[in-house]
């Protein structure tokens, strides 16, 4: 059973950091790619993130580039947004998913984190 473990949201105030985890479990982390999607209160979800495990390659959304930035420790089957410069418009609750590549990532997803930035 595949199962992703977020964790990490909470408030901020505009300009600080979060870092969000994601714990993987129940496939083979290197086949995988895993990424992060968001979904702000009364909008629509966005992918924000995603990184292919296999090759390391990773895609962001044209709002969070050079703000956010995406890894994996493969060692423990983990991947970690650090999000920095944070907007208030980043205020949203945020998903782990992973899929079989960056354009299909969004097969299983995990519980949702709450990030809230304050202005």
């Amino acid at each position: 059973e595949v199962q992703l473990q977020a964790s990490g949201g909470g408030l901020v105030q505009a300009g600080g950091s979060l870092r969000l985890s994601c714990a993987a479990s129940g496939f083979t982390f290197d086949d995988y790619a895993i990424g992060w999607i968001r979904q702000p209160p009364g909008k629509d979800r966005e992918a924000v993130s995603c990184i292919s495990i296999r090759d390391g390659r990773t895609y962001y959304v044209d709002s969070v580039k050079g703000r956010f930035t995406l890894s994996s420790d493969n060692a423990k089957n983990s991947v970690y947004l650090q999000m920095n410069s944070l907007k208030p418009e980043d205020t949203a609750l945020y998903y782990c998913v992973a899929g079989p590549r960056c354009t299909e990532v969004d097969q299983h997803r995990g519980q949702g984190t709450l990030v809230t930035v304050s202005s």
